[in-house]
């Protein structure tokens, strides 16, 4: 059975930093791309950053460069996202889901299949 399961979420003052993870289960993570994304409360969804299948191509949303980085661990089925110096616009509902290899990178969410359910992120003092 299909799975992306993220964790890491939590409360983080301004200029903190969490890491997430979106666990794989179900397939074969090295045959995705595998994207982060996030919804804050009222509005769209929001491609943050997205990892070629090998972990050798990113791609970020403008936001985010240079405090973000996206990694994978295909052995352990695992994606992360290292947050750091977030900023109160940064908290929202994270997300991850999965796009084929055989496609482009992508911030957009409608080229991807299969989502998480979510981790809430929040940035506040």
């Amino acid at each position: 059975q299909l799975q992306l399961v993220e964790a890491g979420g939590g409360l983080v003052q301004p200029g903190g930093s969490l890491r997430l993870s979106c666990a794989a289960s179900g397939f074969t993570l090295d045959s995705y791309h595998i994207g982060w994304f996030r919804q804050a409360p009222g509005k769209e969804r929001e491609g943050v950053s997205c990892s070629s299948s090998s972990g050798i191509n990113t791609i970020y949303a403008d936001s985010v460069k240079g405090r973000f980085t996206i990694s994978r661990d295909n052995a352990k089925n695992t994606v992360y996202l290292q947050m750091n110096s977030l900023k109160p616009e940064d908290a929202a509902v994270y997300y991850c889901a999965r796009r084929w290899r055989g496609n482009a990178l992508s911030l957009k969410s409608n080229n991807f299949t299969d989502w998480g359910r979510g981790t809430q992120v929040t940035v506040s003092s």
